[in-house]
């Protein structure tokens, strides 16, 4: 009986997991769904998601105090997480759903070779034939789909971004908590793509203001579950889930949007086999390279 009511948490905690896989799946369905160009729209998602995150904040009586050497770190990390972000939207408007997120999915094979930048340590041997796997697939993608070729380019820019962040992020780990981190970044983001948009954009005129109201409320969205609640929900499974089940089941987020697109945007999204053929390759590499870097894991551990 005891066994029982342990299990039904954990079931609860798994079941929660996938849920927030399926949410990030779903931000390139409404990265589909809004209207405004890709920068505009990550300047909002990043205002909306700081103010909600201020909310909290002050809620939870988190301390925000910290010094500016962190700050200025922080800020590096946030115009990173910005401009993943800018690209990310980018590939959407310029491509698809179904291209960017098969792109996306190549974030694994960067972080291979970034990790070891910024930890010093030695690249492994089954990382570079990974490596060489999913630069096959991104080229059997490519050649099938070269109508798509800036798309691409965007998507593999901004799975490279994402990956810089998420280990810049991972050192930041061990002297700050999540939701400092997340504040700080999301305010330098809005400050660099404000600076941006001053400088070399249309300004902050009417029109960028003037929103239709399925723009709002997509935008909402986005920056309130696809951001905040997501980030903040993440942050609390990874006390319960181990680090490598949450990672593994991160990788499936392009599965899950591409299912997505595909029945939401059926004209669009429908690809030629050779996409697939690439998608399916870069993914279960993705998958793989989780599964053997846990098993070496655990060998170290029991050694």
């Amino acid at each position: 009986m005891d066994r029982l009511f342990h299990t039904k948490p954990q079931i609860k905690n798994y079941l929660h997991l996938h849920l927030l896989v399926f949410i990030a799946g779903f931000t390139a369905i409404l990265g589909e769904l809004i209207t405004i160009k890709a920068i505009p729209l990550v300047w909002y998602r990043m205002v909306i998601a700081a103010i909600l995150m201020l909310i909290y904040i002050k809620i939870a009586k988190v301390r925000l105090k910290i010094n500016l050497i962190s700050i200025l770190r922080l800020s590096i990390a946030g115009v990173i997480i910005a401009l993943h972000w800018i690209t990310f939207f980018g590939a959407i408007d310029e491509a698809n759903i179904s291209i960017t997120l098969a792109m996306f999915s190549t974030g694994a094979f960067f972080a291979s070779f970034i990790e070891p930048i910024i930890y010093k340590r030695s690249i492994i041997w089954y990382e570079i034939l990974f490596g060489i796997i999913v630069i096959a697939g991104v080229f059997i993608i490519t050649q099938s789909e070269i109508k798509y070729l800036t798309g691409i380019i965007l998507g593999i820019s901004s799975a490279f971004l994402a990956s810089l962040f998420a280990v810049l992020n991972g050192s930041f780990l061990k002297r700050h908590t999540a939701i400092v981190i997340s504040f700080y970044e999301f305010l330098s983001g809005v400050f660099f793509i404000s600076i941006y948009i001053l400088c070399f954009g249309e300004g902050f005129s009417m029109d960028f203001f003037s929103l239709s109201q399925s723009d709002f409320w997509y935008l909402f969205i986005l920056a309130s579950v696809c951001t905040a609640y997501a980030f903040i929900a993440s942050v609390y499974v990874m006390k319960i889930i181990s680090p490598y089940t949450v990672v593994l089941s991160y990788n499936l987020e392009p599965i899950y949007g591409i299912i997505m697109a595909l029945i939401l945007f059926p004209e669009k999204e429908k690809m030629s086999p050779s996409f697939y053929y690439g998608a399916i390759i870069i993914i279960s590499v993705v998958l793989l390279n989780a599964i053997v870097k846990n098993s070496r894991k655990l060998k170290r551990k029991h050694s």
